[in-house]
């Protein structure tokens, strides 16, 4: 697992291209007196793509076939039991977890389990925390089975996140904390739990992934 995730080395690339060509071009004009703003407006750049690509380890401290770790950092916007409606069509208790530009949007999973659903939604790009996100957006549904009981995540995408990403296939054997996906530019994960599992956050907690239990079934 490197310092840097897979999935920004095309993005880096480019924004270093553009960079080269935007000071070619400016020396090209003979405008001497725009390579600083140039150079500065680079650096920003590249500092802000640095820490969005950023892929932290993220060793489990303690695995648990009863722990339910957060899948992504971000803040808790949501703990509601709410009825689920694409997979399970009964009552669930909903953690949503939003993730902004700053937070590190690599996608970890939250217990050890198999894949038991998955089904790919094109969508629209609400904000992440409108209620109707969940619905209407782009997103992913996957469901995973444990031994302890089942989950269903949602990667949703945001207003400027346009690419979700999930690595296993159904019917895959998944283990806690491996990462599974990665969401681009601000973004939102839902996971719905049985109704009988313990919730341990509220809203407005902060949570890293692979760090902090949510809940335990």
């Amino acid at each position: 697992m490197g310092f840097i995730h897979r999935e920004g080395y095309p993005t880096l690339i480019l924004t270093a291209a553009f960079i080269v060509l935007a000071h070619i071009i400016t020396l090209w004009l003979d405008a001497t007196t725009f390579i600083p703003v140039v150079s500065m407006s680079s650096a920003v750049l590249i500092v802000f793509f640095l820490q969005f690509f950023r892929n932290p380890k993220r060793p489990i401290p303690m695995t648990g076939d009863h722990l339910v770790y957060a899948p992504a950092d971000g803040k808790v916007v949501v703990v509601e039991t709410t009825r689920e409606n694409e997979y399970f069509e009964d009552e669930r208790i909903q953690v949503s977890i939003f993730m902004s530009p700053i937070n590190v949007h690599v996608n970890r999973a939250p217990m050890n389990g198999r894949i038991e659903y998955f089904k790919y939604h094109p969508g629209k790009y609400l904000l992440a925390w409108h209620p109707k996100s969940s619905e209407l957006n782009e997103r992913t549904t996957i469901v995973l089975k444990g031994n302890k009981g089942t989950l269903l995540l949602r990667q949703i995408a945001g207003m400027a996140a346009r690419r979700i990403i999930f690595y296993p296939k159904q019917e895959q054997q998944v283990t806690q904390g491996e990462e599974i996906g990665f969401i681009k530019f601000g973004s939102r994960v839902d996971i719905f739990f049985p109704t009988d599992a313990k919730i341990l956050v509220k809203p407005g907690d902060k949570v890293l992934g692979n760090i902090s239990v949510i809940g335990n079934l």
